[in-house]
């Protein structure tokens, strides 16, 4: 082997470009000195100083020395170990590494194939790939350090694990470092399954006692929700260092469902005297978090702090959401405000707990240097939604537009959704249309802002556009029957069409669709439709139950609603509030007025349900309608934060039936009042003046509306003909539909049939 010297020119400019990239490194003054007072050395004393500093945590001193080195001409005592802790101690940084790379080549320590696997490495970290390859296809014999350092600077799995795959048929033997790289790359589907190929291969050839090759085979399976399998990796490895104990604390902790186990993890590696890292109480928290266990986190909390991690960030990131989940955000911001280090996610666990400060806490992370991130955005602009915040939500809007946020589909479905909050289906439609992929829940954002916004044909129009571009789920189906089943001018048969595509698509046995269309169903009276869906269901749930029963209240069944409310309490299914609403307004429809008031009382008594203002209306409507006017009234006082319009109507009602004037003259003044613009008080006082023969009270009324700009609103029909713009409405006398001369021709004509018809049954009925 050929080693060239360099001469005083090369060895003066190599020199000076070190010097230029490490002056700003101090180094050890000790280091320095061992090096100028001994003119004399060879390579291992240098080396060695190098690896001290590296291992020290300080890899510029460690270039520092070699630069000096260079610097004073000891080139006799550089050896290609020495190359290698160089390259070592650049840390990724290729600026250095370069340097280094020039001067391995000029003098022939390229050669060594030890210097080529760092410079490999090095190219790797610093992301210079294509150069590390470069590198790794001009060696003639590449040992396993070589194809390991390749494999592991992939970026993409499915090439990682081409190029193991290519070792394995050229016969090259794998060691530990190759299975464990190869087994990080294992991410898809198919890289799990090849991952479980490598793990036979791994007990076949005797390695799964190696430390590195079983944390590598725990983090698969735990990747993978494997956890069964992860835990025997576990068990069966002959020695287990503290990597392997947080690799099987972490797999707990991501599936979510094993925080018990992750918590009992922990207890046994503090029993065996193991020391805890970042990782273990990361972990762990996370673990009390998932199971809202407050007490064994603070513990958790207590011991971190004992061991210097208190401040730790990562740590302190995740006690504050267990501090969140448990819903003691004071302790929360405690943590927060105590920890000297604040990354994103820090500042945007910050926003999304505190929502009233959200706005304010955003401004301060900004001004602490800290730039936000998509998932920042998302929690700022659902804050920002729920306090109804419009200026603010528009500067935020501003701002991602500035930093190009907007390019990022879920920040979009934020805003999509803000806006809609904000009554302002425009801006969401802005927002959506500027979409460069709309994906499905981008189409779902704007399917349930249309139906919140009572929008419902726009829902439904929208649902077209989604079969179109895209694949519908579960919650497309469940905004669109909201819209349909709230929308009485909107054709049933759309609903329909929607049953279909849902059976088409296989979502029928989904609960929350099969709700939806119970739901929909319902509120369009088709009752038949709704016990066949809740029949055909599944797995009947408490909104499942709730409305069908609420469907059968609709229609006045009361037989039927009760024998479903038994039912549903022997299944175990606790009832709500909204079941309790429509159980009392088919007792109050039915004048079952015992059974009403042992239901409104079980509520608290039994049921520990708080009784709103609907339910005190479903009580005053039900004494109102068996003419109990005076239990009604002072049922009304009770209500919390006093009566509603629904429940002052009610009562009016009730008085014009039964002909109360003093009561009722009191309502409609209160009535009147609360909505001076309204109608319906004027007409029900109108007309229990007129039922009573005080027609000079029914003129007064009629002039009081006209001077004050009150009109009777109009009522409608509609006739369902499938179209897609809706219903046809009609009103009393209406001629404006182009085909109304036949229309009234066909209503003459059904009025007469069943004017025959009910004579030829009352004629029945005499003989």
């Amino acid at each position: 082997m050929i080693i060239r010297q360099l001469n005083s020119k090369t060895l003066h400019w190599i020199s000076n470009q070190l010097s230029i990239n490490l002056r700003r490194f101090h180094s050890s003054k000790h280091a320095h000195q061992q090096l100028d007072n001994n003119p004399h050395r060879n390579a291992l004393p240098i080396n060695r100083l190098m690896v001290s500093a590296i291992t020290a945590k300080h890899p510029f001193e460690a270039l520092e020395i070699f630069r000096r080195h260079l610097q004073f001409g000891f080139l006799n005592d550089i050896d290609e170990v020495t190359l290698a802790i160089a390259l070592k101690a650049c840390t990724g940084d290729q600026t250095p590494g370069r340097q280094i790379h020039g001067f391995a080549i000029t003098s022939g320590f390229v050669s060594y194939i030890s210097v080529s696997n760092s410079l490999m490495n090095m190219y790797c970290k610093s992301g210079q790939f294509d150069k590390a390859l470069c590198i790794f296809n001009n060696l003639n014999n590449p040992d396993i350090v070589s194809w390991n350092t390749i494999l592991s600077g992939f970026e993409k799995s499915d090439d990682a694990l081409s190029f193991a795959l290519r070792l394995n048929l050229i016969g090259v033997v794998f060691d530990a470092v190759t299975y464990s790289t190869a087994l990080s790359f294992c991410l898809d589907h198919e890289g799990f399954l090849f991952g479980l190929q490598l793990h036979s291969l791994i007990v076949k050839f005797g390695l799964d006692s190696e430390v590195y090759v079983g944390n590598a085979l725990i983090t698969m399976y735990s990747r993978w929700g494997r956890l069964a399998e992860a835990r025997r990796v576990f068990d069966e490895m002959p020695n287990k260092d503290s990597v392997s104990w947080n690799a099987i604390l972490s797999g707990y902790t991501q599936d979510g469902d094993y925080g018990v186990e992750a918590i009992l993890a922990l207890i046994e590696m503090m029993r065996k005297g193991l020391r805890l890292d970042h990782v273990s109480f990361t972990s762990a928290a996370s673990a009390c978090g998932h199971e809202k266990n407050l007490e064994l986190g603070k513990q958790i909390h207590g011991v971190s702090i004992k061991m210097g991690y208190g401040t730790h960030v990562s740590v302190g990131n995740v006690l504050m959401s267990t501090y969140s989940k448990c819903e003691v955000t004071g302790d929360a911001n405690k943590v927060f405000r105590r920890m000297h280090d604040r990354n994103v996610i820090s500042w945007t666990t910050m926003i999304s707990m505190n929502r009233e400060d959200a706005v304010s806490l955003f401004k301060e992370m900004r001004l602490d240097g800290v730039c936000p991130n998509d998932v920042t955005f998302i929690g700022l602009i659902h804050a920002i939604s729920i306090g109804n915040l419009v200026k603010e939500g528009r500067m935020i809007h501003g701002l991602c537009i500035k930093t190009n946020f907007l390019s990022e589909p879920s920040v979009c479905n934020c805003l999509i959704t803000m806006y809609a909050r904000f009554e302002s289906m425009q801006d969401s439609e802005k927002v959506f249309d500027e979409l460069s992929c709309r994906e499905i829940i981008s189409w779902n954002a704007l399917i349930s802002g249309y139906a919140q916004n009572g929008l419902s044909l726009a829902a439904v129009q929208a649902f077209f556009g989604v079969i179109k571009e895209s694949k519908p789920n579960a919650y497309t189906f469940g905004s669109v029957l909201n819209a349909v089943g709230a929308a009485e001018y909107i054709s049933l048969k759309h609903g329909q069409r929607c049953h279909s595509h849902i059976i088409k698509v296989g979502l029928d046995s989904d609960p929350i669709v099969g709700s939806a269309l119970l739901d929909m169903y319902g509120k369009r009276g088709s009752i038949f439709e709704s016990q066949r869906v809740f029949d055909e269901t599944q797995e009947k749930s408490e909104f499942a139950w709730t409305a069908i029963i609420s469907a059968l209240a609709r229609h006045g069944d009361y037989e039927s609603v009760m024998n479903q409310f038994k039912e549903m309490e022997n299944k175990g299914v606790r009832p709500d509030s909204i079941t309790f609403l429509s159980v009392l307004t088919v007792c109050g429809r039915n004048g079952m007025i015992h059974k009403g008031r042992q239901l409104f009382d079980s509520m608290l008594k039994d049921y520990h349900i708080e009784p709103s203002p609907d339910h005190y209306s479903c009580m005053v409507d039900m004494l109102g309608r068996v003419g109990r006017l005076e239990e009604a009234e002072e049922l009304v006082g009770q209500i919390p934060g006093g009566p509603g319009l629904s429940v002052l109507q009610s009562l009016l009602g009730a008085c014009r039936i039964h002909g109360n004037v003093e009561m009722g003259e009191r309502i409609a003044d209160a009535l009147m009042k609360m909505e001076p613009a309204g109608s319906g008080s004027y007409v029900l006082m109108s007309n229990l003046y007129a039922e009573k023969g005080d027609w000079e009270m029914v003129a007064k009324l009629r002039k009081g509306m006209k001077s004050k700009g009150v009109r009777k609103e109009v009522g409608f029909s509609w006739a369902d003909v499938g179209d897609i713009d809706g219903l046809h409405g009609f009103s009393s006398g209406d001629n404006t539909h182009p085909r109304s001369e036949e229309i009234y021709r066909m209503a003459e004509c059904l009025g007469s049939e069943m004017k025959y018809l009910n004579s030829k049954r009352e004629r029945a009925i005499a003989l």
